[in-house]
């Protein structure tokens, strides 16, 4: 099995951010997120995704406006669409970000048991995996943990921490890198989906290829962190393919934290991390 380790020379052959001509030619994304308990992720994952595609949609299951007012308070960028609308705009948009910030289970038992909260998010997601099974998914947080890996839609892209990966496939993960590196590209092979494990060596699969992403620190064993590495995913993924897009968030998170860290130690959170990115970026593509 060969293993492929991601540097800054990718960038090259990106799509992304190239030959803009217009806000629908730089990329379209759809997110939905969001509950009255949890209003952060989502805004961290549009922080991250607002500075790469020309449009982002935003909406929330729950029907109260006030998490998206509460939104909208910390970030303008962005349209607020109303829960019954969304699915039109899932529709047209280039890739589609679910989950951060929906609740997700109390309770702690195993094979998806879940009480009313999580039910609801389960339902919500698995419509929309129903009903637009062909868009380009990324599925983190809330619906990562209570939707079956069997039914989630095929070439999705997840994102799971060591919990939610024991969640979903059973399985605790593998410490060493090559051990973890082959159970990662077995499991993608089997459930066709792409999957990342966040670490201070990240590894992410499809089934067919495997590449390891280096760098980062343990001040990013932080709150919030995913949803920034989500958000970053999904602008990428509106234009790039699932691999490239998985592998260029994660480095690019990475070395913010390696800045941040050298500038003021640990003492630095997922908001400072995502609002780095866009000048580790332009720094990298840069010198090219």
């Amino acid at each position: 099995m060969k293993i492929e380790t991601f540097d800054k020379s990718w960038f090259k052959d990106s799509k992304t951010l190239k030959g803009i001509t217009g806000k629908h030619v730089s990329g379209q994304v759809s997110i939905v997120g969001g509950s009255k308990l949890f209003h952060g992720a989502p805004l961290l994952s549009l922080r991250g995704a607002s500075r790469i595609v020309g449009m982002v949609y935003f909406s929330t299951p729950d029907e109260d406006r006030e998490v998206a007012n509460r939104i909208k308070a910390g970030l303008s960028s962005f349209v607020w669409v109303p829960y019954e609308e969304v699915g039109n705009y899932i529709a047209k948009s280039d890739a589609v970000l679910i989950g951060p910030g929906m609740m997700r289970s109390h309770i702690k038992e195993q094979n998806f048991v879940c009480d009313a909260e999580g039910e609801a998010t389960k339902r919500v997601s698995m419509g929309f995996f129903e009903k637009y099974p062909d868009r380009k998914w990324v599925i983190d947080g809330g619906a990562l943990q209570v939707v079956d890996v069997n039914k989630m839609p095929k070439g999705a892209v997840v994102t799971p921490n060591g919990k939610e990966f024991e969640m979903m496939f059973g399985q605790k993960l593998k410490e060493n890198i090559d051990e973890r590196s082959e159970q990662l590209m077995t499991l993608a092979k089997k459930y066709e989906l792409v999957i990342l494990s966040k670490d201070e060596e990240s590894v992410v699969s499809d089934g067919r290829r495997v590449i390891k992403i280096l760098g980062g620190n343990n001040g990013l064993m932080k709150g919030g962190v995913g949803d920034s590495i989500a958000g970053v995913l999904v602008g990428f993924l509106a234009k790039d393919e699932a691999m490239f897009s998985v592998a260029a968030a994660s480095y690019l998170v990475k070395k913010a934290a390696e800045r941040l860290a050298f500038r003021q130690g640990f003492m630095y959170n997922a908001d400072d991390v995502v609002n780095l990115v866009p000048e580790i970026y332009g720094e990298l593509v840069g010198e090219l």
